[in-house]
């Protein structure tokens, strides 16, 4: 559970703003939070709201138009070329939607590979990867190609590709966007059990209604705002939402079944 007495990443007023043409786009608006250490953050919202550009200023991606993001006290955008770099390649490790792996390499190499570049040895890399792989149950992969994995085994790994350089926050970005029902949640359990064994931050992005009960902390953007439920309220917003979505979908039956009805 989320410990809220200290801020690990705390938001001060950060808007984004860009011109498209003649049009000013504003996908965030004067926006404010702060995410607590070891806690399970998920961001959701409708498409368009502003999710994706909410999640690269967090990770040092899109510097904001205004506003402050600090990290452990730091300030991540007044960070140096190098030390942004640093700061994402050993604070934050992430997991997608889809995957690139490198084809030529096998499922040790492709976790491994990251921490190359980080100064690491081929030994001391391939000891930390095979201890990533170990966390997510995938040891056994180690020598198979990863495009010959399922989708669920890919996340998987891609999973142990993000623990590997035991970074502070585990970023997800619809990770599950692409699996069924079984392996979406087999991945949501994999995230619980990081921030619950591991003591890793998650922020998540999903469209997933059924997994907003998982987390301590909920970011609701719409219209570049964000709200914030906290975990006393999170279980009664979660219900709220799922019988919402399922009287929508009862909704459209209807209107199909009418409109079939009346085409007959």
């Amino acid at each position: 559970m989320a410990d809220d007495s200290t801020a690990l990443i705390s938001v001060q007023d950060i808007s984004q703003e860009f011109t498209v043409g003649d049009e000013l786009i504003k996908p965030l608006q004067n926006v404010t939070f702060d995410i607590s250490p070891n806690s399970f953050n998920i961001i959701y919202g409708a498409s368009g709201s502003g999710k994706s550009t909410l999640l690269n200023v967090l990770t040092g991606l899109q510097k904001p138009t205004r506003g402050i993001i600090t990290v452990e006290g730091r300030n991540v955008y007044e960070l140096e070329p190098d030390e942004l770099a640093h700061f994402r390649a050993t604070k934050l490790g992430f997991v997608y939607q889809t995957n690139f792996w490198i084809e030529s390499l096998n499922v040790l190499d492709n976790v491994a590979m990251s921490l190359y570049f980080m100064g690491k040895t081929r030994s001391e890399a391939a000891a930390a990867a095979k201890d990533a792989l170990a966390q997510v149950h995938m040891e056994s992969y180690a020598k198979k190609m990863p495009n010959m994995l399922s989708g669920g085994e890919q996340q998987r790994i891609a999973m142990a590709r993000a623990l590997a350089s035991s970074p502070a926050f585990i970023i997800g970005d619809e990770p599950t966007g692409s699996l069924d029902t079984k392996s979406g949640e087999m991945v949501m359990e994999l995230l619980k059990r990081c921030q619950r064994e591991l003591g890793r931050t998650i922020i998540l992005v999903t469209h997933n209604l059924e997994y907003l009960p998982l987390a301590d902390r909920l970011l609701h953007i719409e219209d570049g705002h964000v709200k914030v439920m906290q975990s006393d309220s999170v279980h009664e917003t979660s219900m709220q939402l799922l019988h919402e979505m399922e009287d929508r979908i009862k909704r459209i039956e209807e209107n199909r079944k009418n409109e079939k009805n009346e085409n007959q």
